[in-house]
């Protein structure tokens, strides 16, 4: 079954982000890698991940609505733009996806990632790429791996200035499944 075959819950739409939905897209970030560990004191990340204009004006930017509430979000980077970190030419890179607490274990998720490989496909991609955190992110890892993603530890990196260890995952979209 491919990403874009799996039924999404009733009501859930996936769409471009708005300017109106900047705000939410930001706090939604925020609240979501906080509840999973993943940020604790006021950090640049932090700041990174409320800054959803940011992500706007280098990225696609797509949203997931439920009844005109936007519930999760995703950016979409391009080999050598200003957001991507670990895609190289061929590849479509997406980062910061985040589902609100509130919505999480509903597949929310699920259907983000799945609509960042239809859109690899639609511009005809290879591949998909993605970060995460090694010692956190596990429910997306998980959710990563049951999509198709692989482990691309030639690529696993630590950002500048930082002791965090990103590991990389990729989802080959040449293959059939």
């Amino acid at each position: 079954m491919t990403p874009s075959e799996i039924a999404p819950p009733v009501g859930i739409v996936v769409r471009p982000a708005t300017e109106d939905d900047l705000a939410e897209i930001g706090r939604i970030a925020v609240d979501a890698y906080r509840a999973d560990g993943q940020l604790s004191d006021e950090s640049a990340y932090e700041r990174a991940l409320r800054d959803a204009s940011q992500r706007a004006r280098y990225s696609e930017l797509l949203v997931a609505v439920d009844s005109d509430r936007v519930v999760g979000s995703v950016a979409l980077c391009e080999p050598g733009t200003r957001l991507a970190e670990v895609c190289r030419p061929g590849e479509l890179e997406f980062r910061m996806l985040s589902v609100d607490p509130f919505a999480q274990g509903r597949g929310v998720g699920t259907i983000l990632a799945g609509a960042c490989l239809d859109r690899a496909r639609q511009r005809g991609c290879d591949a998909v790429v993605i970060s995460t955190r090694d010692e956190l992110a596990k429910t997306a890892q998980r959710m990563y791996r049951r999509l198709g993603f692989e482990r691309l530890p030639d690529r696993d990196w630590i950002p500048e200035g930082t002791d965090i260890r990103l590991i990389t995952w990729r989802h080959d979209l040449t293959v059939s499944v």
